[in-house]
């Protein structure tokens, strides 16, 4: 009986611990809820509070608009549209349509002697948003870095594919910028960065934050993919990279487009308050957001692993599966959606896709990959089923 009584001195020691933990971690829990309660009092004052936006003027709201929207300097592109209701962007040039100087379109701008570029001013941004011009602007800089990113949803669906992307921007505490585009058919959403930060790690953000969206909202299309601005990792060889359209621009916004919405897609009622809200994301910021999401895919130095540039991040775990999947064999796999979470529907999607060589094979030549998907996909939804390759049989 002696050589129990150690024992039981012990067991009593760890009862008392084990209460004593039991109380600090309600005490705690206790005091989280009061800081949240606090957190969201402060954040809602932030948001009811507006700065003296209102007192800015013009040149004022244009330095805003800039200190945003960075992207070349030298260069920007105005949209046109012919008689026969075509239209399209062309780099700005003093010298265009000049007779002996400018040769478009058998003579390409880039390949151009006579080019001399105008460069994207102050002049050039309070045009745009008085209504002289519409303005594209090259995100892509010459170092292959860029200051902002915008994905780019105008398929169908495209209110539930960005509102999808938002929540994931919301999961990882990302501030962005929805805009509805200047056709009202599509939406893009911003990140804006407080430096200038490598275009592929900015990239390699948009594709995370799409691989979330879509597990939120399978229905989103592996083109989502393609319509990430910059568009390319690398400056094409004798290219600009692809441009987007500024937001915000005067007969747009009288239509009720490009202005920048909520979350439900309800514009905001004064657009420079909400810009003068907006968070930008540090070098730091982004390379520790990458680390999170995926860590395995993030060097020392905080970049993408050049062998991994092209993989789709995928979910590790998937909860609330259901016991049994009804699968129809026929002349491809049918797989009834009705009782599948939404993270098992985009990770069967990824089975039934992969990474077009043609693609990287040109990005790494750097010429355009305008028009090239980055991933195929063979797998689509009709009705309730989800629809692969027979081929995919066994992976499924």
């Amino acid at each position: 009986m002696n050589n129990l009584k150690p024992l039981y001195l012990d067991c009593e020691n760890t009862n008392l611990e084990l209460r004593d933990i039991e109380i600090r971690l309600k005490e705690l829990e206790e005091e989280k809820q009061q800081l949240l309660q606090r957190q969201k009092i402060l954040n809602d004052q932030r948001k009811q509070t507006k700065p003296i936006v209102n007192q800015l003027d013009t040149d004022q709201k244009v330095l805003l608009f800039q200190s945003l929207f960075k992207g070349r300097t030298d260069i920007f592109a105005n949209r046109w549209q012919n008689k026969q209701g075509r239209s399209g962007y062309s780099v700005a040039c003093h010298n265009e349509w000049q007779s002996g100087k400018c040769n478009k379109p058998k003579v390409k701008c880039s390949e151009c002697n006579h080019r001399h570029y105008k460069a994207l001013d102050q002049q050039v941004i309070y045009d745009h948003l008085s209504g002289k011009k519409v303005v594209g602007l090259y995100p892509l800089l010459e170092g292959n870095t860029c200051y902002l990113l915008a994905a780019d949803f105008d398929k169908t669906g495209w209110q539930a594919a960005v509102q999808a992307m938002a929540k994931a921007c919301n999961e990882y505490h990302i501030s962005y910028a929805l805009e509805i585009s200047r056709s009202g058919n599509g939406a893009h959403l911003w990140i804006f960065f407080a430096e200038a930060v490598l275009a592929k790690n900015a990239r390699a953000l948009g594709f995370s934050l799409l691989d979330r969206a879509m597990e939120i909202y399978p229905s989103i299309s592996f083109e989502s993919y393609d319509r990430l601005f910059p568009n390319q990792d690398l400056m094409p060889e004798g290219g600009f990279g692809n441009l987007i359209a500024l937001p915000l621009q005067y007969q747009a916004r009288q239509t009720g487009n490009s202005l920048f919405v909520d979350d439900q897609l309800n514009p905001y009622s004064d657009q420079w308050v909400f810009l003068s809200q907006l968070e930008t994301m540090s070098c730091s910021q982004l390379h520790k957001v990458l680390e999170n999401i995926n860590p395995s895919h993030m060097n020392s130095m905080g970049e993408i692993k050049p062998w991994e540039q092209g993989a789709i991040i995928k979910p590790t775990l998937i909860e609330n599966c259901p016991t049994q999947v009804t699968i129809t064999l026929a002349n491809h796999l049918y797989i009834k959606l009705d009782r599948l979470p939404s993270i098992l529907i985009a990770r069967l999607k990824r089975l039934a896709s992969f990474s077009n060589t043609v693609f990287f094979k040109t990005q790494a030549l750097r010429f355009s990959t305008h028009g090239i998907p980055r991933y195929i996909s063979c797998a689509r939804i009709e009705q309730d089923y989800l629809v692969v390759g027979r081929i995919c049989r066994y992976s499924v």
